[in-house]
């Protein structure tokens, strides 16, 4: 892998690791994704803003910082607090979260992914995950390793840029 502080060679115009052909790429997938996620928020009666609401609090499942707050998934989502607070009225009506307050501190609130939700994600995102450990399949673990290191790396620079 190369150290960040050496320089990125420049890409040829012939180049399929080029900058253009990476961001084709990029965007075809994120595309992908975002219509997989459009579809998912249709068939439970969501916005795709709550589908990215649940990601992230599947998400923060495990992370240092605790369970995910409303306060912290709406820094994360971008909203107001008031979209924020229909955001998770919708996802708390339609089953998907619940609402807890913390036991050493009633102030703060935990959003929870109910389980039967999560079967519910786990079950309409089948496909998705044969379809990604089909194309995992097609590569060695190191060249898998290489492709987590850029993907952790993109996200790293993408964090950047919102900061």
């Amino acid at each position: 892998m190369r150290r960040a502080d050496t320089p990125s060679p420049s890409p040829r115009s012939d180049d399929q690791t080029g900058l253009q052909e990476f961001a084709v790429h990029l965007r075809g997938m994120n595309g992908e994704f975002n219509r997989i996620a459009q579809e998912f928020a249709q068939s439970q009666g969501l916005h795709l803003t709550d589908v990215q609401a649940l990601i992230a609090i599947l998400d923060a499942d495990g992370e240092e910082d605790g369970p995910m707050t409303p306060g912290r998934l709406r820094r994360h989502l971008n909203l107001t607090s008031g979209a924020m607070t229909a955001c998770l009225d919708r996802l708390e009506k339609t089953g998907h979260v619940t609402r807890v307050r913390a036991v050493d501190d009633r102030r703060v609130v935990h959003l929870h992914y109910e389980d039967a939700a999560r079967k519910v994600a786990r079950d309409y995102f089948q496909p998705l995950a044969r379809a990604t450990d089909a194309a995992r399949a097609r590569f060695s673990p190191e060249e898998l390793a290489v492709v987590a290191g850029f993907l952790t790396e993109m996200n790293s620079e993408l964090a950047r840029l919102r900061r």
